[in-house]
């Protein structure tokens, strides 16, 4: 029998960012100051996002001289679907009875 998946808090809103422009490459320092979660759980967190196929990632140049290059992180489709399906299951357990998010 296989498991379901069961997103963490984090995971969830760390796929909510990703979910609000999906085709957007973004990169690890700009997810943390949208979120708001740190270095030690966003990246561990990316990298199994990104093994399990959710995620793909990319190095990209560096807009600076200089400066090392960026990994990249976006959705693949099925990182899309899952980040809605995560969705999905956060409104219906904000409101069990209807599954309707409270206002």
């Amino acid at each position: 029998m296989v498991r379901p998946r069961n997103a963490s808090a984090q995971t969830r809103l760390l796929l909510a960012r990703f979910a609000d422009q999906p085709q957007a490459w973004q990169y690890g320092y700009e997810l943390s100051r949208a979120t708001g979660i740190g270095s030690g759980t966003l990246y561990p967190t990316l990298a199994r996002l990104s093994d399990q196929g959710l995620l793909e990632s990319e190095w990209r140049p560096s807009l600076h001289p200089g400066r090392p290059p960026r990994h990249a992180y976006r959705l693949t489709t099925a990182g899309i679907e899952f980040a809605r399906t995560q969705s999905m299951k956060a409104v219906a357990a904000s409101n069990p009875r209807t599954g309707e998010a409270l206002t």
